[in-house]
C-alpha cells in the first residue's frame, strides 16, 4: 500500500517521537509498503527501503524548534499541512498516518478522497494545551469536542498508553482502537569510543542514572532536592545524561545551592545509539518525573536494561510499572530520598527488582511485540483478507 505519514516534528533528531516515528516507518517499510514521510524542515535523512521523505521548506527564523508548542511550531504546522493536502490531492494513497496534531487536517481530507485514516496519538492535544496555558481552561471542553470529532473520523486509532486507550474509547468503538506502546531499544550504535562514566566523574560507589530532557515536568527539582537527605555515609554519584547548555548550566547552579555538587554529575547529550550501554554502567536508573499521563518512552528502556529503576507513583509510571517492577514513591523529596537510600543499602533489593523489569520488558515491550501489534493493527483496516498481505518479510 501507499502510506503518507505525517509527522509535525524534526526528523530525524534524537528525541521522543522522532525515535517513535523512525521505528514506525522501518516497521511499515518491512511490511512492504511505500511510505511517504511528510516532515519539518529540521533533522537528518534516514535511508530506509521504501520510504521518501518530504519536508517543508526552510522558513526565515525558524530553528531549533523545540519540544512542546510553540510559535515555530505552529508556523510549521501551517505549512506542513498545506503540503500535505498538495501530496494527498497527486497521489493515491491508501492510508493516511497522522502522528499528533496532523490528525485534524488529515481528518478533513479525509472527507475528500477515499483513503484510510490512522491516528497514531501520543496524548490528548487537549490536555497538553491547557496543561501549558492554564488561562484557556475554559475553552477545555470545546477543545474535547474537536478532538473527539477527530477520533471518530479515524479507521485506526494507536493510543501510546492505556490510558489514551481509554480516552479515546469515548468516542470510538473498541474494535478501532489499539494501543501501540514504546518498545525497549537496541543499540543502533557499537560500543566503540564509549565514555566509561565512572572514569569520567571518578566514581567510586553506586552509579544513580537519569537519562532524558531537563524540562521541569520530568521533576529535576525533586531529584536533586531528594539528594539532599540521602545519608552523608552513603557513597554515590548521581549522574544526568541529556539536557541543554542552558538547563545544564541552571540545575549545575541548583546543585551547588544545595550544597550537593560532589554527589551530581551532568554528563550532557549522549547518542541515542548507545543508550543501552550507558545504562548498563549504571546501578539504579531514575525517573522523577512529576506529572503527566503518557509513560516516558526510555521507561522501557529502563527495564530491559535489567537495572532497577526508581520511579514516582503518577499515572504515567504507574500504568506500566508496579511494586515488583520497580521502587514506586510519592513525588515529594523525602519519599525519594527514602527510595533512593533504600535501594542504595539493599543490593538484593536491587538485584530482584532489575531481573521483575527485565522480564516484564521482554514479554510485553519487545521490538518483536511492536511488530506484531502494527501489523494486526493495519491488518483490521482492510479485513481479514488484507491481513495475510500485511505480514512482515522478517520480524528479526
Amino acid at each position: 500500500m501507499r502510506v503518507l505519514l505525517i509527522a509535525p516534528q524534526p526528523f530525524f533528531v534524537e528525541r521522543g517521537t522522532p525515535i517513535a516515528v523512525k521505528l514506525l516507518v522501518e516497521t511499515l517499510c518491512e511490511m512492504g509498503h511505500q511510505v511517504d514521510l511528510l516532515t519539518y524542515q529540521e533533522g537528518r535523512d534516514v535511508e530506509v527501503p521504501g520510504l521518501r521523505i518530504v519536508r517543508i521548506p526552510k522558513l526565515p527564523g525558524v530553528r531549533n524548534i523545540p519540544i512542546g508548542f510553540s510559535w515555530k511550531k505552529a508556523v510549521s504546522d501551517v505549512f506542513l499541512f498545506g503540503r500535505m493536502a498538495v501530496l494527498t490531492s497527486r497521489n493515491r494513497y491508501d492510508v493516511l498516518h497522522a502522528v499528533e496534531e496532523s490528525v485534524f487536517p488529515a481528518a478533513i481530507l479525509r472527507f475528500l478522497f477515499r483513503h484510510k485514516l490512522v491516528y497514531d496519538m501520543d496524548s490528548s492535544l487537549s490536555d497538553q494545551l491547557v496543561e501549558k496555558w492554564q488561562g484557556i481552561k475554559a475553552f477545555k471542553p470545546g477543545m474535547d469536542a474537536f478532538e473527539s470529532w477527530a477520533l471518530r473520523r479515524a479507521d485506526l486509532v494507536l493510543p501510546v498508553c492505556p490510558r489514551l486507550g481509554e480516552r479515546a474509547g469515548r468516542s470510538v468503538p473498541s474494535e478501532r482502537i489499539l494501543v501501540l506502546e514504546d518498545i525497549a531499544f537496541e543499540p543502533s550504535e557499537s560500543a566503540d569510543g564509549l565514555e566509561d562514566l565512572r572514569q569520567t566523574h571518578g566514581i567510586q560507589g553506586p552509579l544513580v542514572l537519569y537519562v532524558g530532557n531537563l524540562e521541569h515536568y520530568q521533576g529535576i527539582d525533586l531529584l536533586l532536592e531528594s539528594v539532599v537527605s540521602v545519608p552523608k555515609d552513603l557513597s554515590f554519584c548521581l549522574v544526568v545524561i541529556g539536557g541543554t547548555e542552558k538547563a545544564i548550566a541552571l540545575y549545575s547552579r541548583k546543585a551547588a545551592q544545595l550544597g550537593i555538587g560532589d554527589r551530581v554529575r551532568f554528563g550532557g547529550p549522549k547518542s541515542f545509539g548507545k543508550l543501552p550501554y550507558y545504562l548498563a554502567q549504571a546501578d539504579i536508573l531514575v525517573s522523577p518525573r512529576i506529572k503527566g499521563e503518557n509513560t516516558p518512552m526510555k521507561i522501557y528502556s529502563y527495564l530491559a536494561s535489567g537495572k532497577p529503576v526508581l520511579a514516582t507513583k503518577i499515572l504515567s509510571h504507574t500504568q506500566v510499572l508496579d511494586s515488583r517492577s520497580a521502587m514506586l514513591v510519592d513525588t515529594n523529596a523525602p519519599a525519594m530520598a527514602a527510595g533512593l537510600t533504600q535501594l542504595l543499602e539493599d543490593p538484593a533489593l536491587r538485584e530482584e527488582i532489575g531481573r521483575t523489569g527485565k522480564s516484564l520488558a521482554t514479554e510485553r515491550y519487545s521490538l518483536a511485540a511492536y511488530k506484531t501489534k502494527l501489523r494486526e493493527g493495519y491488518g483490521r483496516l482492510f479485513g481479514d483478507s488484507a491481513a495475510a498481505e500485511l505480514r512482515p518479510r522478517n520480524l528479526g
